[in-house]
């Protein structure tokens, strides 16, 4: 049995049986939620554009869990005729039903492109991806409404699924699977982490593929020298982590992520993806083991956090392909407030330290202590953390800036926000981490 090890590794494996349609016209669509973590993998190594597929089930009337058919975007419906004709559906009935479920429809593609613009799969090889599918039957509707839109072919795309279900699907025009089993008790049950997708995972995931790698960083865009899972020692704990550095890399930035968070986040992997493409190397880590996670106070125990990274920071050391590389900090809320602390006790080793939507005054009076270039970036309208971002600068004695994003709340939701904090991190890494020194401001790139 494939087990995956989560929706980024199957994506990843099923883009190897799509390579074939590396060089056509594509674009791939992403089932929310679950799908779409799968779908952005594929779509990232087929250099397509990635979009959604939203479909909804029209239910009758007074059976409302019976399909007689489902909708999609640009007026696109899928009837059963059959159930139709037994339930005695009118037209009164269908509009009506119709009416109410395009309006959520319409509201939850709303909510997931936040005015991001349909991507148009007209004429195009619409690849429909989900997590894996059981009965199929969403998967089914997806591809028939991807071919009312106008595909030219329809390729659906899914890591596992039973194959009774794959051997009849006249909806699409090829289906790609990476593990068909005889009996499918749970999709999940293929998966070691198949944790809920959130709507606004799916955000941050389709406003990273909506920004195309940037030209004219060193080693951007460069085939990963190394990038596979991790573990570091950190006293009688085994931290869990993820090392992604280019080849010949200047420079790596360890990631301190904050409370209900991971090294598996797409916000982080965002962040992470935009600073490789600039030539710099990344380390997704987890500071705290699951199980330490339950208590809270762990969550908010600095000095303890701070130990972690300061841990994996000596373990980057021992690395031949990391021991010469300038070393930053990215925290992002209470990990903010670990890496400046780390930063502090180890002086002149780090570079450079990064903090989005962070927490920096819980690094108390280790502040005045440190010495790496640090810029707090914080969402205009954050308006209680970006008062303490106010008050911690007040007391950094080290070069630093205080950028506000507009527009911004907490998690930087809002489209186009977290791109942009993304590439105020970045000119400020390839500033104090890489030897070439090269800038872009961000506004050139916006």
């Amino acid at each position: 049995m494939t087990v995956f090890r989560d929706r980024v590794d199957a994506g990843r494996q099923l883009a190897e049986r799509l390579a074939f349609l590396r060089d056509q016209d594509v674009v791939v669509l992403g089932l929310p939620r679950g799908g779409v973590p799968v779908a952005f993998a594929v779509a990232e190594a087929l250099n397509a554009p990635l979009d959604v597929i939203v479909v909804r089930k029209l239910g009758v009337p007074f059976q409302p869990e019976l399909a007689m058919g489902a909708i999609g975007e640009g007026g696109a419906r899928v009837l059963d005729a059959e159930v139709c004709r037994r339930a005695r559906i009118s037209e009164d009935d269908l509009r009506g039903v119709e009416r109410r479920e395009r309006e959520e429809l319409d509201a939850r593609v709303a909510h997931y492109r936040r005015g991001r613009q349909r991507v148009d799969p007209s004429g195009r090889v619409a690849v429909v991806v989900d997590d894996g599918i059981a009965t199929g039957s969403t998967a089914r509707v997806a591809c028939e409404v991807a071919r009312q839109l106008g595909a030219a072919r329809v390729v659906l795309a899914v890591p596992v699924a039973p194959s009774r279900t794959l051997r009849d699907f006249p909806s699409a025009d090829e289906v790609v699977c990476v593990s068909a089993v005889s009996r499918l008790l749970a999709v999940g049950y293929h998966y070691l982490d198949f944790a809920p997708t959130t709507d606004e995972e799916v955000i941050v995931l389709l406003d990273a593929a909506s920004r195309p790698a940037l030209a004219g960083y060193p080693g951007g865009g460069a085939d990963a020298h190394v990038d596979f899972d991790v573990e570091i020692p950190a006293g009688a704990t085994t931290l869990q982590g993820h090392l992604h550095v280019p080849d010949a890399a200047a420079g790596v930035v360890a990631f301190a992520h904050g409370s209900g968070s991971s090294r598996h986040s797409p916000r982080n992997r965002f962040v992470a993806d935009v600073l490789y493409r600039a030539g710099l190397g990344t380390l997704l880590l987890d500071l705290l083991t699951a199980d330490e996670e339950v208590d809270r106070t762990n969550v908010f125990d600095i000095e303890l956090l701070a130990g972690r990274l300061t841990a994996a920071t000596e373990w980057l050391g021992t690395r031949p392909d990391t021991a010469s590389c300038r070393i930053g900090y990215f925290g992002a809320s209470t990990g903010a407030g670990a890496a400046l602390w780390a930063a502090a006790d180890a002086g002149p080793r780090i570079s450079a330290v990064v903090s989005r939507g962070g927490r920096p005054d819980l690094a108390g009076g280790r502040l005045t202590q440190v010495q790496a270039p640090t810029l707090l970036i914080v969402g205009s309208r954050d308006q209680t953390v970006l008062q303490l971002n106010r008050r911690a600068q007040a007391q950094l004695r080290c070069q630093n800036r205080l950028t506000v994003v507009e527009g911004a709340t907490h998690l930087f939701e809002e489209p186009g926000t977290l791109a942009e904090a993304s590439l105020y991190a970045r000119d400020w890494f390839v500033d104090h981490l890489l030897a070439s020194g090269i800038t872009r401001k961000a506004e050139e790139v916006r």
